[in-house]
């Protein structure tokens, strides 16, 4: 379990800082109640990862030797895949395009709000902004991934506390910290990450 649990935490957290949904919260967070929009945002991810631990705990009555080649092989694409992307990447703080994106979902979001929101309101809309944009996410198919190979508690009490962590962050100081840490970075860690995963899945096999 004590596994599971780190390897929840450490992967959620390092893929999702600096990810679309983190700049969601950081947008949000400067036009709106911090505790409001954070306690939106946990609740979005929170949700996100059950639903993921529950499809990986489906996918985990197929046989065995499936699920063990098909985490390796998912680990090691999406290391691979992270690490090609951060070669493309200049040495900028942020991932301009991440931004942009994230800016043109709340401006659509908003418009379509009134402007003097209610708490509930504002709540609601850091959830389904936050859970629209996390769905076919890489960190909700590394969920499903880690699920189907471990013990979902740990899985999922690991995750949750690692978006609770980007959550905090973003809502806090997400602006300031966008400024000062490399997207680049934060790729090549997280390819970094998947790669280990892929290999220690490996080594356990064997």
């Amino acid at each position: 379990m004590l596994t599971a649990f780190t390897a929840g935490l450490l992967l959620i957290t390092v893929s999702e800082l600096g990810d679309k949904t983190f700049f969601i919260a950081v947008i949000l967070a400067m036009r709106h109640s911090r505790q409001l929009v954070f306690a939106g945002v946990t609740a979005a991810l929170a949700v996100m990862t059950i639903l993921s631990v529950i499809v990986g705990q489906a996918v985990s009555l197929l046989p065995s030797v499936y699920i063990h080649y098909a985490e390796i092989a998912l680990f090691v694409i999406f290391g691979i895949k992270l690490l090609y992307e951060a070669s493309k990447m200049s040495n900028s703080t942020c991932n301009a395009e991440v931004v942009e994106e994230a800016k043109a979902v709340v401006e659509e979001a908003e418009i379509q709000l009134p402007k003097q929101k209610k708490g509930l309101a504002i709540l609601l809309e850091a959830f389904v902004l936050t859970f629209m944009a996390e769905w076919g996410d890489r960190t909700q198919i590394a969920t499903i991934t880690l699920a189907a190979g471990n013990n979902p508690i740990g899985v999922t009490t690991g995750a949750v506390l690692g978006h609770a962590i980007c959550a905090a962050i973003a809502v806090m100081g997400g602006r300031m910290l966008a400024g000062r840490i490399s997207e680049r970075t934060l790729t090549i860690a997280g390819g970094c990450l998947f790669l280990l995963f892929g290999l220690l899945a490996a080594v356990e096999g064997i």
